[in-house]
């Protein structure tokens, strides 16, 4: 571990990004060439003064999650971000799972869609980053595949209809099954299906229909605790290699969802009024 190198490299890619490169207002008083210290601590969920500390080259180690953040905060690319874990005494994350390295240009698209909620997440359904409106719509990501919580955790399938529940486990299986062909025979994919196998009926009855298909887009009815069912289109941009996509949610035309994406929007994640 080299704190010292570390902060002075924290430094350097904080002073070259602009505020709209990441999707924040431009001011005129700014006093730094880049992002201020609390912008890059809030976009990677750290506190102002523990990032400080980074910086200055002391503090303690930062963990796996923690880096995974400032990379994507900083816009790194696989060779910075492998630089910085390097430099932290962590070693290099798998090019796969909830620490996966996010594409500079994939993030940037994602700061474009303010407005509308969007999530960047893994072909195993691990969200790696969501907007304050998908966080609104969806819930706060978890670092737990959606599609293995959806096989052996009930209650988040609270988020669909009920009659909509065997639909969307039939989708999850068959997207599964294409995954697992880009992965290694051996790797996290093949294991989760192992794992569901063994811990849910559903799962295995479905798994052994041999359906694949890629799940790129549909129209989707999402529960929501304060404004009912939205329903939603759910379309997905993929990565080069196929093991991220930029999934995001526009409203059905023709229905409340308009209405109810827009007091979203205006809401945010604060509690609604009852």
């Amino acid at each position: 571990m080299n704190l010292a190198e570390l902060g002075l490299f924290l430094q350097s890619r904080r002073a070259r990004i602009t505020p709209a490169e990441v999707g924040l207002p431009t001011g005129s008083r700014r006093r730094v060439p880049g992002l201020r210290r609390d912008e890059v601590a809030q976009m990677a969920g750290a506190s102002v003064d523990y990032y400080i500390e980074l910086e200055r080259g002391r503090g303690a180690q930062p963990s796996v999650q923690m880096l995974a953040a400032l990379a994507r905060a900083l816009r790194l690319d696989n060779d910075e971000r492998d630089h910085l874990f390097l430099l932290a005494g962590r070693p290099v994350p798998p090019a796969h799972g909830v620490s996966a390295h996010v594409s500079p240009a994939m993030l940037a698209l994602l700061d474009r869609l303010d407005g509308t909620p969007a999530r960047i997440i893994t072909d195993l359904h691990e969200t790696l980053v969501q907007n304050r409106l998908a966080t609104a719509l969806l819930g706060p990501a978890t670092a737990e595949s959606f599609l293995s919580q959806w096989f052996t955790e009930p209650a988040v399938r609270a988020i669909y209809p009920e009659d909509d529940h065997p639909h969307h486990s039939k989708v999850m299986v068959s997207d599964l099954r294409a995954a697992v062909a880009r992965h290694a025979p051996s790797g996290e994919a093949a294991a989760m299906v192992t794992r569901l196998r063994q811990a849910s009926e559903e799962f295995a009855a479905l798994w052994d229909t041999g359906d694949v298909a890629v799940r790129r887009g549909e129209h989707k009815r999402i529960v929501h605790s304060e404004l009912g069912v939205v329903e939603v289109h759910c379309q997905n941009l993929f990565s080069e290699d196929g093991h991220q996509r930029l999934q995001f949610f526009v409203p059905v035309p023709g229905t409340q969802a308009v209405d109810q994406l827009r007091l979203l929007d205006v809401i945010g994640v604060q509690q609604f009024a009852r």
